[in-house]
């Protein structure tokens, strides 16, 4: 047979070669291990946590550690970096293993030591199509990243041959060979070295053709199926870091291959030469390729008898997925998926010594089960369409009987298996075949399993396959014709999933003959057939694929493999049958438990597990910043579209017509729209054979008639070319978009979805296509939909919208509404609610108001109960339904259906414009088709200019904290937490400060104060800090913060500058007994740290020690710019320590601002004053509108004016904040919780006193005080509350100072909390945003 040579003989090719890196050890001053190939260099570095720092005494400056619970497991933390190679940088490493490596599986931490694990070796196995290949890993290795422990182990780790059932990876080995060390991940490196993973370094293994980009150059890690994805747990710290990495070093690092995705299952390809296969190509010569992909689920993953059933998040045991992949160098590219699964139900199974003794116990009842049950099947729906299930459990056994009851049990009471009261059983998007394998196969053998074809052929036609073809489009263009593109013409829309009770032996028989049904269907449809040659590589296949999948589950190949091969049982077969079904026994009794065991750790399910956590200080702070100025490397450029609906009643006598009066009407001009997208309703006739028949021809019809007409238009104005992007069809809706050959290069991820509001029969006509694109910078969803018909059934369409816009979900689990502009386009059957003599009449009188009004689909979304947050252009044409074919007349036959406009285009987006709405006169079909054009503003990235604002930034942050690789390999780097960080001893608390780093100061500078004292009313005084006020601000006292002091013969007024901030206590008596002199000396040292004398309120700094020698009488600098701390742990500031500046709050992206409280100004005459309530949370779909503010107010808050007219000194350098109703849609935004305390401009809270958050006047100025109250306190006579101190991390907010005497006090308008900012109404619906 013309097999790949057996994988025991095949080392890694040279193409793996091209992605291979070396793996690289530095051991001095600090132990770090690199995954270098020719360019870039991935390196990491351990780093101990606070509480391990503390246990092994490195950490002394910490007087005391909460212990943390014991379930909480400690985080193990890492440096990583990825840096361009360089002399300097990698010269002090060595080489950790001669040979290559190729990629890593991630990061695992065992016992408190982290290790890297990488593939050391690995084969290849399977080629999809040229440019898409799959290895097997053959061998894994681990290194330590903070330990040379386990440096010299050494793994005698031979390349074993192809494992037969006899040495199979659970018989474990006697006794350990001599010279080999026990080591922490001695058990991980067996099973992930045991011959069942597969990884591929040109595409994503994780997920099926059909979910998944047809250009098979591109290579997308975020889009990894984690379901699927085997080193998840592993991976996933090192995903999140690419992520946080900039685009250009994203894409370095996924061309460098260093990140492998590993699956767990079977995977082979068969070469099929030219004289057997079922596709000839007559001039390449090339030979096919027949491919089997089974992808294991890692959700309940386990070993026979430990992982049965269903568990609470609706995952099964044994869930795989099996995908039947054939490639022909025609150009052709087929798919079929199907899944199989454990009976979803609780149950348990024993393992016992005695065959056919494994008791069954249910472990839930059945109505305890549905939830679990439900949920399965809606995931299931959601990723591959109808459900047909096959259940394959035998009748007469009691505990297999059982669990099919409990199935149908489930099936009865699940939503999807439901339908409405006048529907057909075809509506259902579950169904059910019972087929007792043991039974039907008893007298007549195996062969009789083929009978099964006529329960399922129903089904096995609704849910098509995937198909994929080149197309000559780029020809036309002036582009190689060697890189023609791949075009999507069919989508699988449904799945089988078959079970019996251990889902291997009968399940593979049965799903083989599945596959072969839907081979034979994509033969059929092209007028091919295939010779048993061709089968008979396709049974060897399936056989293969399920003694891999037994022997991962159970122990031992599959039972019946040989009739899978040969399609014939004989004696042989028996025999090792029962030699696989004793070794199974002992495997399941004695070899499991520790296996299951070992599955847990790499899956990251053991107590105390937890991922590694990585951190990359630069990267962090460079995309933050990058985010703040979008604006210097991104704009805007207008793109036109024009969208067109048709329902062709099932003919194609229009193909040859002219459609131009429809694809290019007069309203275009002279403008060539860049995007062309129709809709296509009943492309086939609306009989029970077509309903069926998902033939793509049709399609292809009326694909080549509009390229046709667009092309001819495109050469008489001198336009450019139009060409297919992409189609979809689902039984009798069609969508294809065409785009000018010029914009190509700016559309990037294609991908198409549909979504079936029926099973089959009438049903799978309904339903919609949808293809979503990104345009430049800008996402575009366009969907098309046949809703149900029938005059009165407006509730059904409601209902098929709903289905429609939840259900249908593109790659990534992307939504409709996960894009900025949406449009839907179709036949959405709402019918007018007239007479139709009243509806003729108004027809006649052309009074479309009036038909309009009475517009089912126009009340139901004022209603709300339809396309709610869609906007509808006027229409200015009359109804488009129906007609008698041929003619302008309505219809005219006995039904003497009512005219509507079924018909429609809607949009949604703020930044799309519609500029007409019209139809079209062709009157071969009952309907008319209607068109639209639109203006889209899309959003455009330089990326050469934010590539280089990148540089200047890396640059910039470099030279201020140091090169992290440099600090990696600088000798005198002794301290390990400068370069790191500490985490926090106790929760909410900023990371240890060290030598180099204060989380109270910017880069380790020295305090400075920018607050100056108030100028004094009266000229005659200075005014100071008060120094009687208590050294904790926060203590209730009625000290004034400042008071006024006569300025005559008053030596005070030289320290007015000493420091001004109302957070630091100086006694300035003490300063006063001292000589004038001191104040050019030096401070005194403070004395030594000892924890015995530490305040017990930690939070509060006293900064004393760290003054600035002061000079007389000068302004107060300007504070360091703004800063982000390395270690990314903003989010962890204590409460207690938010500024009472919401303008000046400083944000780091990536972290929910939390809700600034702003105080309301109390009188102080009020004993009983309460804290203002809170604001009512503006509901959601108001969200894009901001507080509207008073207009007679100055757009700085007043706090800066009072400091302005008082203290002369230099600007702030900060991002300025006009209003606070920018931070009131920012905190929307977020939705970081309800807003509190009156979200109105600062101005509002020096000198207005307010209750419940609205302003009521000015208040007395003799009674009076500016104060801020703490939250939930009130500020009664005997109290005193200075505002909360600001933590100056990145910028030192200014506070709030506290005045004896008040400026004129500025009065303040009611506020409606729910307007526009400029008191303007709402918008209407187009404003609205969708929750």
């Amino acid at each position: 047979m013309d097999q790949y040579p057996p994988p025991s003989r095949t080392f890694t090719s040279a193409s793996s070669a091209e992605k291979s890196s070396q793996l690289l050890l530095r051991e001095y001053p600090h132990r770090a291990i690199a995954i270098a190939t020719p360019t870039h260099a991935l390196i990491f570095r351990y780093s101990p946590t606070t509480s391990e720092a503390i246990a092994n005494g490195s950490l002394v400056s910490v007087s005391s550690a909460r212990s943390r619970s014991a379930g909480d497991g400690l985080v193990s933390k890492c440096m990583v970096e990825f840096s361009p190679v360089s002399k300097q940088l990698l010269s002090d490493f060595r080489p950790l293993t001669p040979r290559p490596i190729y990629g890593t599986l991630g990061l695992i931490s065992i016992n408190q030591d982290v290790f890297l694990c990488v593939i050391t070796q690995a084969s290849r196995v399977a080629t999809l199509r040229p440019g898409e290949t799959v290895e097997k890993i053959a061998s894994v290795d681990f290194f330590c990243l903070n330990s040379s422990e386990y440096d010299n182990i050494i793994s005698l780790n031979t390349y074993d041959s192809d494992l037969s059932d006899s040495t199979s990876p659970y018989v474990q080995s006697l006794g350990r060979r001599e010279g080999e060390v026990e080591s922490p991940y001695h058990e991980l490196r067996g099973l992930l070295s045991n011959g069942s993973f597969y990884y591929s370094t040109d595409f994503d293994l994780t997920n099926r053709l059909q979910d998944r980009p047809i250009d098979s150059d591109t290579f997308d890690i975020d889009n990894f199926d984690d379901s699927f994805l085997w080193n998840y747990f592993m991976i996933s710290p090192l995903v999140q870091f690419r992520s946080r990495l900039l685009a250009h070093e994203r894409e370095t690092l996924d061309a460098s291959r260093i990140l492998t995705s590993a699956i767990r299952g079977f995977c082979l390809t068969m070469t099929i030469p030219q004289s057997a296969a079922p596709l000839r190509d007559g001039w390449s010569g090339l030979p096919s390729y027949l491919t089997v992909i089974s992808r294991l689920s890692c959700k309940r993953a386990g070993t026979r008898f430990n992982s049965r059933g269903i568990d609470d998040d609706g995952h099964v045991a044994n869930f795989v997925e099996t995908e039947t992949i054939y490639w022909s160098p025609a150009g052709v590219l087929f798919s079929y998926a199907q899944v199989r699964g454990s009976v979803p139900v609780f149950w348990e199974q024993t393992p016992g010594l005695i065959p056919g003794q494994q008791k069954i116990s249910i472990t839930r009842s059945a109505d305890g089960t549905q939830p679990a049950f439900d949920k399965h099947f809606e995931e299931l729906e959601q990723s591959y369409g109808a459900v047909h299930i096959v259940n394959l459990l035998s009748a007469t056994k009691p505990g297999e009987a059982e669990l099919t009851n409990l199935f149908h049990y489930g099936l009865q009471h699940c939503s999807l298996s439901r339908v409405g009261e006048k529907q057909s059983s075809d509506h259902a998007l579950l169904r059910e075949t019972d087929y007792d394998f043991h039974a039907e196969t008893k007298a007549a053998g195996y062969e009789a399993a083929r009978e099964i074809r006529r329960y399922i052929e129903h089904s096995a036609d609704g849910f098509a396959y995937y198909l994929a073809e080149l197309t000559d489009d780029m020809i036309d263009v002036n582009d190689s014709p060697s890189h023609p593109r791949m075009v999507v013409v069919l989508q699988q829309e449904g799945v089988f999933r078959t079970n019996c009770l251990d889902c291997l032996d009968r399940t593979n028989l049965i799903q083989t003959i599945i596959s072969q049904m839907a081979v034979e269907a994509f033969l059929t449809h092209r007028g091919e057939y295939a010779a048993s040659d061709f089968w008979m590589r396709h049974s060897t296949l399936w056989a293969d694929n399920g003694d891999a999948l037994s022997r991962i589950y159970a122990g031992t190949g599959a039972l019946k493999s040989s009739f899978t091969r040969t399609g014939k049982m004989s004696l042989a077969g028996a025999f090792a049958d029962a030699r696989k079904s004793a070794t199974r026994l002992y495997i399941n009794n004695f070899a499991d438990k520790a296996r299951q065991n070992t599955i847990d750790m790499l899956l990251g399910r053991l107590v105390g597990q937890a991922p590694v956590h990585l951190f990359d200080p630069i990267s962090d702070y460079i995309s933050g910043e990058l985010s703040k100025r979008s604006a210097e490397y991104s704009s805007t450029e207008n793109i036109s579209m024009w969208v067109g609906t048709f329902n062709l009643n099932g003919r194609t006598n229009g193909v040859e017509e002219d459609l131009s009066p429809w694809l290019c009407p007069k309203e275009l001009g002279s403008t060539q729209p860049e995007i062309v997208a129709v809709g296509f309703q009943e492309i086939v006739e609306l009989s029970a054979q077509q309903i069926m028949n998902s033939d793509p021809t049709r399609k292809q019809l009326w694909e080549r008639a509009i390229k046709r007409t667009l092309n001819t238009r495109a050469k008489q104005s001198g336009g450019e070319k139009y060409v297919l992007l992409r189609s979809g069809q689902l039984v009798g809706a069609a969508l294809c978009i065409f785009v000018k050959a010029s914009v190509l290069p700016k559309i990037k991820n294609v991908e198409g979805s549909v979504k079936k509001t029926g099973m089959s029969g009438i049903a799978g006509n309904k339903g919609a296509v949808a293809i979503r694109m990104e345009y430049a910078n800008t996402q575009i969803c366009f969907v098309t939909a046949h809703l149900a018909a029938g005059f009165s059934n407006y509730d059904e369409r409601n209902k098929d919208y709903a289905t429609i816009h939840h259900g249908l979900r593109f790659q990534r689990n992307r939504s409709i509404d996960d894009h900025d502009t949406v449009i839907w386009l179709g036949d959405f059957n709402y019918r007018i609610g007239l007479s139709h003599e009243r509806v003729m009449d108004l027809i006649q009188k052309k009074d479309l108001e009036k038909l309009y009004e009475n517009d089912q689909l126009n009340l139901q979304m004022v209603a709300g109960l339809s396309f709610p947050y869609y906007s509808e252009a006027r229409i200015t044409f009359m109804p488009t339904y129906k007609f008698d074919v041929g003619t302008d007349r309505y219809d005219s036959s006995e039904k003497l259906r009512i005219p509507a406009w079924t018909d429609r285009i809607l949009r949604k987006g703020t930044n799309i414009r519609q500029l007409s709405y019209n139809c079209a006169p062709l009157r071969f079909s009952d309907h008319r088709p209607v068109y639209a054009t639109f203006q889209c503003t899309v959003n455009i990235i330089n990326e050469t200019l934010r590539e280089k604002i990148s540089r200047e930034l890396y640059e910039r942050r470099k030279a201020e904290v140091g090169h992290t690789a440099a600090s990696l390999l600088s000798e005198d780097s002794e301290d390990d937490e400068d370069l790191i960080g500490y985490d926090p001893i106790e929760p909410g608390l900023p990371p240890a400060s060290s030598d180099r780093q204060r989380w109270w100061l910017d880069n380790g500078k020295m305090a400075k104060s920018t607050v100056g004292p108030p100028k004094s009313v009266n000229g005659n005084s200075t005014v100071i800090l008060n120094p009687n006020r208590p050294s904790n601000p926060f203590t209730p006292s009625e000290e004034p913060d400042w008071v006024a002091i006569p300025r005559s013969n008053s030596r005070l007024s030289s320290f007015s500058s000493i420091s001004s901030s109302p957070y630091e206590h100086i006694n300035h008596s003490s300063i006063l007994s001292t000589s004038a002199a001191s104040n050019s000396s030096p401070r005194k040292l403070p004395p030594p740290f000892d924890p015995a004398t530490l305040p017990a309120k930690v939070g509060q700094i006293n900064l004393h020690a760290e003054q600035l020698h002061p000079t007389r009488n000068e302004a107060p600098p300007p504070p360091p710019p703004r800063r982000q701390t390395s270690t990314g742990l903003i989010s962890s500031q204590s409460a207690g320590s938010l500024g009472a500046h919401p303008t000046l709050r400083p944000t780091k992206p990536g972290v929910p601002e939390l809700p600034s409280r702003t105080m309301s100004t109390k009188s102080l005459t009020s004993n009983k004053s309460k804290a203002p309530p809170p604001v009512a949370r503006k509901p959601v779909h108001l969200s894009s509108t901001s507080p509207s503010t008073s207009p007679s107010l100055p757009e700085t808050s007043s706090f800066e004016s009072l400091v302005d007219q008082q203290t002369p000194k230099p600007p702030i350098p900060r991002k300025t904040v006009s209003t606070i109703s920018n931070l009131t849609s920012k905190l929307e935004a977020s939705r970081s919780g309800a807003l509190t305390g009156g979200m109105h401009k600062a101005t509002a809270h020096l000198n207005t006193v307010t209750q419940n958050g609205f302003s009521t006047g000015p208040p007395s100025p003799a009674t009076s005080v500016t104060r801020v109250p703490l939250p939930g306190l009130g500020l009664g006579n005997g109290e005193r509350k200075p505002p909360l101190p600001a933590r100056p991390q990145q910028q030192h907010p200014q506070p709030q100072p506290q005045l004896v005497q008040l400026s004129q006090p500025v009065t303040r308008s009611n506020v409606d909390l729910l307007g526009g900012d400029d008191n303007n109404e709402m918008n209407g619906w187009e404003t609205l945003k969708p929750s």
